[in-house]
């Protein structure tokens, strides 16, 4: 049984130190793509530079993806090693008395963003590997001779189809950090004076970070 408990609590921090990664790469990602509302010459070199650059291509990519799965498969595993535990089935149960509903489907939010990961991987990722590797032109340049960075994320939210995609995604997005994030520093045992001011920062972050992707997907699906 110590063995089991010991295991667990690792999973639970292995889960949350990866998530607290993800949640600093969501950032620096956010702050790239906002650039495409303000300036396209910003965001192309910014994107061209993340997309050459040796260090972030073949150190920091591999990492990411790695952080993405090993998230998602702790917490599939996680969840079905809880509901497992439940072996006595109560007469009555009230979820919402002692859980936010937030907590009590992360599970949804997080196979929803799976999916919606899946999405945005084809729409950019699996492009660009496809012209870098594949094709061999690092360039970034389009036939005209231009960054072809800016254009693709305008043209990508053209259709109503997909920027509604996206918004729907980046509300998952919203409800699993809201939980998520927080849960991330108690399950690593951060708990002290501060854990009030940090549990407002979370939960500012949770609503401000998908908000502004949301931004960023109307805006260009609206100035077409």
């Amino acid at each position: 049984m110590s063995g089991s408990l010991k295991s667990s609590i690792a999973k639970k921090v292995a889960m949350a130190l990866s998530g607290l990664f993800l949640v600093i790469f969501l950032a620096q990602h956010f702050f790239i793509n906002v650039t495409s509302v303000f300036s396209e010459e910003t965001f192309n070199e910014l994107s061209h530079f993340m997309g050459t650059n040796p260090l972030v291509q073949y150190v920091a990519q591999p990492i990411l993806i790695f952080g993405v799965l090993f998230h998602f498969i702790m917490g599939f595993i996680l969840e079905i090693k809880n509901r497992n535990a439940r072996s006595v089935s109560y007469a009555k149960y009230n979820g919402s008395a002692n859980s936010s509903w937030m907590s009590r489907n992360m599970i949804y939010s997080g196979g929803f963003i799976l999916i919606f990961l899946v999405i945005h991987f084809i729409d950019f990722w699996v492009p660009e590997i496809n012209i870098k590797f594949i094709e061999g032109d690092m360039s970034g340049l389009d036939a005209a001779g231009n960054y072809r960075y800016y254009d693709h994320v305008v043209h990508a939210f053209e259709p109503l189809w997909r920027t509604a995609l996206y918004v729907l995604g980046f509300v998952f997005l919203a409800l699993h950090l809201l939980h998520g994030f927080q849960s991330s520093f108690q399950s690593i045992g951060f708990n002290n004076k501060y854990s009030k001011a940090l549990k407002g920062f979370t939960t500012a972050y949770a609503i401000i970070i998908p908000l502004g992707f949301i931004f960023i997907a109307l805006y260009h699906h609206l100035n077409q």
